[in-house]
């Protein structure tokens, strides 16, 4: 199936999309509060806060815990294997708890370690409660998503448990790599596909092949929705990259030029370092020490003169199209499949 046929049936605007995770928010967050509100004391404070349940003095806050794309893959993937007529998906919103609980383990975890201030419009955990309480409160979350799927009687929750843990420890080493590239200057374009494949991509088909398991499907279909939520999660992170470079503040909740300012070496960054053009070699030499001010516009202009952003957009089109081809082997007719393209295309096209 061609790129514009997927664009037919992941309908226009994101709408599809948007009422999926809106529908998954309605099925998932009870659980995943309920959950949450099981950590004792001073861990329950911390998560609350940062899911946007409370505000830090505990009081309750209208916020929102996010977009819930991870378990809206998750159920989309179930209905998507289950068939025409499969009926309700219920019986995966464990699954879908667990992968959302795992993905804040993440947040958390990175907010410490990239020294974020700010995340979904207010100031992070760890800035709030400390260092100490963030990470554990992280590890807590992991700890839970483990237990869910361990409590679960479907037949398919070891499986899901097994192939989680392997996921987060590939996720890990995703971010082990992140860390250590920030500390040296010669990084290659492919070095860094493959950690953003680790760190994002990972989770995503994660979700995608949870959903599979617990539809019942085989080892076969359940490696395909992997592979479709790993290229889907690589666009995915192509397009968070330039958001962290062009995106507005007002509705990233983060300074312009974020990822400039922290001289992170994210995908449109290591496409112009990496281009052997003047102006990559223009941002290498900016990266050489702290950015400020001016320094952060030449950067994002140095990155869009050497090809930074014109490659991440074409490489984001083009891992989409790989994500449809991975998805077909799956699910036969891809109109069943409405919900998870439809997913797929928001998180491609999004801007914020």
């Amino acid at each position: 199936m061609a790129l514009s046929e997927v664009n037919v049936i992941a309908t226009g605007e994101g709408q599809e999309a948007a009422a999926l995770l809106e529908r998954t928010r309605e099925t998932v967050n009870p659980e995943l509060r309920r959950t949450v509100e099981g950590l004792p004391g001073g861990m329950r404070r911390v998560a609350m806060y940062h899911f946007g349940w409370e505000h830090a003095d505990g009081t309750p806050a209208e916020g929102s815990p996010g977009k819930a794309i991870r378990p809206a893959l998750v159920l989309a993937a179930a209905q998507a294997l289950q068939g025409p007529g499969g009926g309700p998906v219920d019986h995966a919103v464990p699954a879908a708890v667990a992968v959302e609980l795992a993905h804040n383990f993440t947040l958390l975890h990175d907010d410490v370690i990239d020294k974020d201030v700010r995340r979904r419009g207010r100031a992070t955990a760890w800035t709030v409660f400390g260092t100490p309480d963030a990470i554990i409160t992280g590890d807590a979350m992991m700890a839970l998503a483990q237990r869910l799927l361990a409590d679960d009687p479907h037949p398919a929750a070891a499986a899901a448990s097994s192939r989680l843990s392997a996921c987060i420890i590939e996720l890990c080493a995703g971010q082990q790599a992140d860390c250590a590239f920030e500390r040296r200057p010669d990084v290659s374009l492919d070095e860094c596909l493959t950690m953003a494949t680790a760190k994002t991509g990972a989770l995503l088909g994660c979700a995608c092949a949870l959903g599979a398991l617990y539809a019942g499907a085989g080892p076969d279909e359940v490696g395909a929705m992997d592979a479709f939520g790993r290229e889907a999660g690589l666009a995915f992170q192509l397009i968070d990259d330039l958001i962290g470079i062009w995106g507005d503040p007002g509705h990233t909740g983060k300074p312009a030029g974020a990822d400039l300012i922290a001289r992170k070496k994210s995908l449109p960054v290591v496409a112009a370092l990496t281009s052997g053009t003047a102006a990559g070699r223009e941002l290498a030499d900016l990266y050489a020490g702290p950015m400020t001010g001016d320094d952060v516009l030449r950067a994002a202009d140095a990155v869009e003169r050497a090809g930074g952003r014109d490659w991440a957009q074409a490489e984001a089109a083009d891992r989409m199209g790989r994500a449809v081809q991975q998805l077909s082997r799956a699910v036969a007719d891809l109109g069943a499949a409405g919900g998870l393209l439809a997913l797929a295309e928001f998180v491609t096209r999004r801007t914020r």
